[in-house]
């Protein structure tokens, strides 16, 4: 799940949570739109965590040797 999804979810999760009176029998839609945000974030802060860390603590030194041709 990359970082557009999971705010994707967020703000569906928050529309559905804070936005939407509807009911429906037998689903809470407000409990839909929790579970979403919580599985936003979730997947946020996992993209966050793979794609975070770019430098490893290693630096790459590129030398250049130059020979003159006699």
């Amino acid at each position: 799940m990359g970082i557009g999804v999971s705010i994707f979810l967020i703000a569906v999760g928050a529309i559905l949570t804070f936005a939407v009176n509807a009911t429906v029998s037998g689903v809470d839609i407000n409990v839909i739109g929790v579970i979403l945000m919580i599985a936003g974030v979730l997947g946020l802060l996992a993209a966050m965590l793979i794609w975070g860390p770019r430098n490893r603590g290693a630096d790459v030194v590129e030398e250049r040797v130059v020979r003159d041709r006699y």
